[in-house]
């Protein structure tokens, strides 16, 4: 392996690869000379998006609360090589009240809903990395793999209509550094990358006064996040060994409001 790049010649699973701060990290990845694997549902673009990446981009249609997906997405990096990196972007909104208009409580199915995307495929695409990664032979610094998470600055400043949201995003950061604990002695770092308001496929369907209002949000600099900065920062954390257990808010500084 190249010492002076660690991506090039292993593999690295990105989920919800096919679009926005997942498609970003990917293409970053393969910048770097590692194969790609993409994992995103079945309705997503992945496979087109891995034909345009090129042969060393593959996609693997999954849900990330699915075991038996998650499983063949690991399998098939495996398969490709030495699985190093995971970058977990897969994930949902979801806006639930705790009491509805009409005085009925909020749902609970649809409260559970988001909770097992955001938190549960988490900790499924999560557990199955560690396994694979701590099957590998340690690099010089007595490493076997690195993990990146996405929570959101919404577990710290949830807003009115977002408990399960909030909620969910807040236990990926409480899981952060419990798993870098848990995994440290098979040499495998974990940290998660809390976004702000990042201009993604979920915003882009906003009317772009909308958009540039929620940027003007920001304190500075005072626009939305793009993708690329998402992923340029995934990058950094998979290459500096000391990061690890730490959760990074990525925000220029934003605090949101209730509303």
């Amino acid at each position: 392996m190249d010492e002076q790049n660690k991506f090039a010649g292993t593999v690295a699973v990105v989920t919800g690869g096919a679009s926005g701060l997942g498609l970003a990290s990917a293409k970053r990845l393969l910048a770097k000379g590692a194969q790609v694997v993409i994992a995103d549902l079945a309705s997503s673009r992945g496979a087109a998006v891995a034909d345009e990446l090129g042969a060393n981009a593959c996609f693997v249609a999954a849900d990330v609360t699915s075991a038996d997906d998650m499983t063949a997405v690991f399998e098939a990096a495996t398969q490709r090589g030495t699985l190093r990196s995971l970058v977990h972007c897969a994930g949902r909104g979801g806006a639930v009240r705790l009491i509805e208009k009409d005085g009925s409580p909020g749902s609970l199915e649809a409260y559970e809903s988001v909770v097992r995307v955001n938190l549960f495929g988490t900790f499924n695409a999560l557990r199955l990395a560690a396994a694979a990664m701590a099957r590998n032979a340690p690099d010089a610094g007595g490493e076997r793999g690195a993990c990146v998470l996405t929570a959101s600055v919404a577990a710290y400043e949830g807003q009115i209509g977002q408990v399960p949201y909030a909620s969910s995003k807040a236990g990926v950061v409480g899981m952060t550094l419990v798993a870098a604990r848990d995994l440290a002695s098979k040499g495998i770092r974990v940290c998660t990358i809390a976004p702000g308001l990042f201009d993604t496929p979920l915003l882009a369907r906003l009317p772009e006064e909308i958009r540039e209002s929620l940027g003007r949000m920001v304190p500075f600099p005072p626009r939305l996040g793009v993708a690329d900065e998402f992923a340029a920062l995934a990058l950094h954390i998979l290459e500096n060994p000391m990061l690890n257990g730490e959760t990074i808010r990525l925000d220029g500084a934003i605090r949101m409001q209730p509303r």
